[in-house]
């Protein structure tokens, strides 16, 4: 036969006052980057520059440049740009980041 036994609910009562929880994070993060450029033209230019020369309004290829006061210091740049490639750029680069994280909480009763 059954018998009824009273049953009692207790309180439960944590026995700590205090506590922390700490976490650590680590990432690492890599970008690669690879460029290539290249620089057109599509007509053409040329430049004339110097010091102690005699350089007309529209200078042009092949003209017969002559010095200002002959027997002193000079100097002369010609440059021709024709259509093309002007500029080529080439890059290849890696960076990488790491970061350490450390959270701690505290939590009492």
């Amino acid at each position: 036969m059954l018998l009824g036994v009273p049953v009692q609910a207790r309180q439960v009562i944590p026995n700590f006052t205090r506590g922390t929880v700490t976490s650590e994070t680590t990432s690492t993060t890599t970008v690669t980057e690879i460029i290539r450029q290249t620089d057109y033209t599509t007509g053409s230019s040329y430049t004339v520059t110097g010091t102690n020369i005699n350089i007309p309004a529209n200078p042009q290829m092949g003209a017969n440049y002559t010095l200002i006061t002959p027997g002193e210091p000079f100097q002369f740049s010609e440059t021709y740009l024709g259509p093309g490639i002007a500029t080529e750029t080439y890059i290849d680069r890696t960076t990488t980041t790491e970061s350490f994280t450390t959270t701690m909480s505290v939590f009492t009763q």
